[in-house]
């Protein structure tokens, strides 16, 4: 492997982290509360549109917007899942309610912001143009900050949900909701909860991709196929395994796009859910939850 192929690898890895990070709010609400929450990508795209408003507003840094969308975000994920339990929606039908939220936040953010591509104040945003050498290689530093939080993310919520009361309970209403009623567990509040959570994670996401690229409302269409992509290959359910099929995914995809066209890398990408489904339904690496 030549040097520009490693360090094509070595971006996407490191790029598959925001991609991780936007997969981890749907894959946990889906594997534990069996929703499947198309208005998660609105969060995101929400999200990234009030960091870029903060940002050219109060002309702060934007790491420190998520103070103000993190928050936001929490209450708009908890409200969702509020809406799906009041209604008493199915699994499919959930994808369809929440696939028409996303297309009404879509435009709303249109009305909004307009169509134009707008992007954080190059004063005020250095990541983009800042990378860091190793060897006869430069990691770009937004990337890394992705995956940085991205891991920090994964591991937060691999350690809540193995070693606290809250998400031994999740993982007990995952697996089965009748006999974690009866042990007197509040499904209700706690899907609220991990809903919320999502929507935090969605803020982060949002975040982070103002940061590196520039924003149109149609971008939360072009990341629904990476988004399940690494969603279905890391295990629904599983954050960690999320993280690494990020990565694994983003790599694969910049290095055929390298070696032989970028129309060909999405055929690559969705053979290899297509192969995963069949050899491995679970995920590469197992599924948590139901």
């Amino acid at each position: 492997m030549s040097l520009l192929h490693l360090q094509v690898a070595l971006s996407g890895a490191l790029a598959g982290g925001l991609f991780a990070l936007m997969a981890m709010g749907l894959s946990l609400t889906w594997g534990m509360l069996r929703v499947i929450n198309l208005a998660h990508f609105a969060m995101i795209l929400l999200g990234a549109y009030l960091s870029y408003e903060l940002v050219a507003t109060l002309r702060v840094d934007p790491l420190l917007t998520v103070i103000v969308t993190v928050p936001l975000m929490f209450v708009i994920g908890a409200a969702v899942q509020w809406l799906f339990q009041a209604s008493r929606i199915s699994e499919f039908n959930s994808l369809l309610v929440s696939f028409g939220i996303m297309i009404v936040a879509i435009q709303l953010v249109t009305n909004q912001w307009t169509a134009d591509f707008r992007q954080l104040p190059a004063e005020l945003n250095p990541y983009p143009r800042q990378s860091v050498a190793l060897g006869g290689l430069a990691l770009p530093t937004h990337h890394l900050i992705g995956f940085g939080v991205a891991t920090a993310v994964a591991l937060v919520g691999y350690f809540a949900l193995d070693r606290t009361f809250v998400g031994r309970a999740l993982r007990a209403f995952a697996q089965d909701r009748e006999i974690a009623a009866a042990f007197g567990i509040d499904h209700g509040r706690l899907a609220m909860l991990l809903s919320g959570v999502a929507g935090a994670t969605a803020a982060l996401a949002g975040m982070l991709w103002s940061v590196g690229h520039a924003l149109t409302p149609s971008a939360a269409f072009e990341w629904i196929g990476i988004v399940f992509a690494v969603v279905i290959i890391g295990g629904i359910g599983n954050v960690v395994g999320t993280l690494v099929a990020g990565a694994l995914v983003v790599a694969l995809y910049s290095l055929v796009s390298l070696i032989w066209s970028p129309s060909v890398a999405p055929l690559v990408v969705f053979s290899l859910i297509v192969v995963t489904l069949i050899v491995r339904p679970q995920g590469l690496f197992g599924r948590r939850g139901s």
